[in-house]
């Protein structure tokens, strides 16, 4: 099993380029489903997780080539089958929106109840309901979603979710893009990827308007045609590497950006000192101070804090002077890696949502291990800050979500390496 080493200590200096956004590329590999033409993804990130998803894709009748560079071609002229196993869902939350899709075009479709990171329940009862709004019939048995849509097709209908789920508002706009008649979203998520679903579904012919606004509506379309599309660029990436750079002191340029999508972090790390410089796609970290001043933070729904940028700036925290507090209000069970921060010398103590961090001298090497993808890469960023070496194991978590992580950071001068027994 892979695992990655740090020798910790040195600063990051220069230039990192920013991948597509995983929590994008997923939906809009879903959405060319909705089309017998061929739709085309740049920027798409290498993941584990958009592995996975061709996997499933081409157990449905998907025909996927990937180019050169970040460059995918889907072509779902035919699909071949509408079941989607427990072997292929389990792996991960998102595979299940192809349920909508298949639903949508097919009349039917039965999808295993999904998996993923162990975070928290994260029920698709919203996605449920939203599909059952635009006229299906859902049935649960044995741990599938039988879902058929009514003669003539699915029909647009109108759903106030109870909280902006994210995934249930991009099932619902993937869905109502072949729907007969309007569809609308009220209290729909706000998070830039669902911006990006709508650009792209308006590319195909769908009619969308305020995809990434809280009220969401969509003309359905009785056919869908093929798009290229560039995938948005991943703000988590770009928050992670800029919390990293915080953490081990440099000065390092993140290209390719939307460095609109992280304001509330750019706040954050100003108030503790770092220097943020934001350009039209790009952003300069850099931390010269010796130390860096704590900072409260509270995970919010867009354009808050991001929940999936949370452990990374409980890494950085510990190595602040003074006590901050971290309050998670998204996901129950998101703070597994406190133990494993307190092993390289971190004082956490969590208390239900909220975690004290009390910030240390210094971070010292040890094995650590991963817990859940985002907690895999805030052990890799307190490594680099750490003195000494830094063992992560179980790396596969860090593959579903980071392109080329340690090449990226060696190429800034850190001291990292994937290792295999």
């Amino acid at each position: 099993m892979d695992r990655i080493v740090i020798q910790g200590g040195a600063r990051l200096n220069g230039t990192i380029g920013i991948s597509g956004a995983k929590n994008s590329a997923l939906k809009l590999m879903a959405a060319a489903l909705l089309t017998d033409e061929t739709v085309v993804l740049e920027n798409m990130p290498r993941l584990a997780d958009s592995r996975y998803m061709a996997q499933l894709m081409a157990r449905l009748g998907v025909q996927i080539e990937e180019g050169p560079g970040s460059r995918m071609t889907l072509d779902a002229g035919t699909i071949t089958g509408v079941f989607a196993s427990y072997d292929l869902v389990r792996k991960m939350r998102a595979t299940f929106n192809v349920l909508g899709p298949l639903l949508a075009r097919e009349g039917r479709a039965k999808v295993s109840l999904p998996g993923g990171c162990a975070i928290g329940a994260r029920p698709v009862d919203l996605h449920l309901k939203a599909l059952e709004a635009l006229g299906a019939q859902i049935e649960l048995s044995e741990g599938y979603v039988i879902a058929e849509a009514p003669k003539g097709g699915l029909v647009g209908g109108e759903i106030d979710l109870p909280f902006a789920s994210v995934g249930a508002t991009e099932h619902a706009m993937l869905a109502a893009s072949l729907a007969r008649g309007e569809t609308v979203i009220e209290n729909a998520a706000r998070e830039p990827e669902l911006a990006d679903l709508g650009e792209m579904l308006t590319s195909m012919g769908a009619l969308v308007e305020g995809a990434g606004t809280s009220t969401v509506k969509i003309q359905g379309q009785k056919s869908l045609s093929g798009v290229t599309h560039s995938v948005v660029p991943d703000r988590i990436e770009t928050a992670t590497y800029a919390i990293a750079v915080a953490a081990a002191g440099g000065d390092v340029t993140l290209t390719g950006i939307r460095p609109d999508h992280n304001k509330s972090l750019w706040h954050a790390l100003s108030e503790a000192g770092v220097s943020v410089e934001t350009g039209t796609d790009t952003v300069r970290i850099m931390r010269k101070a010796d130390k860096l001043k704590a900072v409260d933070i509270e995970t919010q729904p867009f354009p808050g804090f991001p929940t999936d940028a949370q452990a990374q700036f409980m890494a950085l925290m510990a190595l602040a002077d003074g006590a901050s507090v971290i309050r998670e209000t998204i996901f129950e069970n998101r703070f597994m890696h406190a133990p494993e921060l307190a092993r390289l010398g971190a004082d956490i103590s969590v208390h239900g949502n909220e975690a004290i961090v009390r910030g240390v001298d210094a971070l010292r090497g040890a094995p650590v291990m991963a817990t859940d993808l985002r907690a895999s890469v805030s052990l890799v960023i307190a490594g680099l800050a750490a003195e000494g070496e830094t063992v992560v194991n179980r790396v596969y978590h860090l593959d579903r979500g980071f392109e080329r992580l340690e090449a990226k950071l060696a190429g800034c001068g850190a001291q990292i390496e994937r290792r295999s027994d």
